[in-house]
């Protein structure tokens, strides 16, 4: 079967790569793409270890085709620090050890900032719903809710000392 030439934009760059019809997006964001950070937990998007964005849109990569990429815009963990600066939410999540094995690390990360763009001030019942599809064997949540919060209050303050 032919390959498929696929353009799109992965992390705010424009990507070009080629894959089989049939690969989902995890298969080519860690083959063909060589980004390794979003993880296959269960391969039916009941883990959310495998979370991107798709045009600001949560969704779990191995539930999506890559020939669906064409013309959109990915974001990926890769596209959350920015260079060596880790994201708020990165940070607070060390700080506050919001993590153990790290297979769902990305997933909720990834989820975390789309729950922050979209509602920059939830409740902690907003978050433990939005991080609901997120699975975690290792932490029990509580510190990934709590790091959220933190976050989204430090995130507040600083957007308030800007203005």
């Amino acid at each position: 079967m032919a390959k498929v030439h696929v353009t799109t934009t992965i992390n705010g760059e424009p990507m070009e790569f080629l894959c089989e019809p049939g690969d989902t997006m995890l298969d080519a964001l860690r083959g063909t793409l060589n980004l390794t950070g979003s993880k296959e937990g269960c391969a039916s998007g009941d883990c959310g270890a495998c979370s991107i964005t798709l045009d600001d849109r949560l969704i779990c990569s191995c539930l999506m085709l890559a020939v669906e990429s064409q013309d959109h815009e990915i974001r990926t963990i890769e596209g959350l620090a920015n260079g060596e600066h880790l994201h708020p939410l990165q940070q607070k999540f060390l700080e506050m050890a919001a993590l153990q094995c790290g297979i769902c690390t990305s997933g909720m990360l990834v989820a975390s900032d789309a729950l922050l763009k979209k509602n920059p001030d939830p409740s902690e019942e907003e978050v433990r719903f939005w991080l609901a599809g997120n699975l975690c064997r290792c932490t029990g949540y509580d510190k990934i809710v709590r790091a959220v919060m933190e976050t989204a209050q430090e995130l507040q303050n600083q957007e308030m000392r800007a203005q």
